[in-house]
């Protein structure tokens, strides 16, 4: 395998779109490995995460480090599906800037899930207990009027996902 070979898959989608889903999903090819944020958040913050404000602080932290881990496992020729939400100009400017230092090609896989269905899912997950965050309907609002859509101008590959 030889390092251009390699993908970086990017997920935008509101919470509980399904990004953590097809997430795994595409990690299952040969030759890929998932990071996922939520589990590296919470093992290294536990108990800090309780607010916006603290994930901002948080994940720009884990952003530091991750980037160039990121581009050095894109380098060696596997690929990566990033579980870190796309959901931003900005965030997809820090994954444009993992790419950079790479040859690898990128996929971002766009979730277009209605704020509804969105809820239905947050609210189940939350009453499984079986995810490391559990997020409130007002969270869920707040979070995701920071959401902006990918715009072809951005330069992605864009893949567009319906709910299922």
């Amino acid at each position: 395998m030889s390092p251009t070979s390699s993908t970086l898959h990017m997920l935008c989608g509101k919470i509980a779109a399904g990004k953590s889903t097809l997430a795994s999903r595409l990690a299952s090819q040969c030759h890929t490995v998932l990071v996922a944020e939520d589990a590296w958040l919470s093992a290294l913050y536990p108990g800090e995460m309780t607010s916006a404000s603290d994930y901002v602080r948080c994940s720009a932290k884990l952003r530091e480090i991750m980037g160039p881990h990121v581009a050095s496992v894109l380098n060696a020729g596997v690929s990566v599906v990033l579980d870190f939400p796309a959901n931003t100009v900005e965030a997809r400017a820090w994954m444009r800037g993992i790419l950079a230092g790479t040859d690898a090609s990128h996929q971002l896989h766009v979730l277009d899930a209605p704020d509804e269905l969105c809820l239905e899912r947050l609210r189940k997950r939350n009453a499984r207990g079986d995810h490391p965050f559990a997020v409130t309907d007002a969270q869920f609002r707040q979070i995701c009027s920071h959401f902006v859509a990918p715009t072809p101008d951005e330069g992605f590959a864009i893949t567009w996902h319906k709910p299922v």
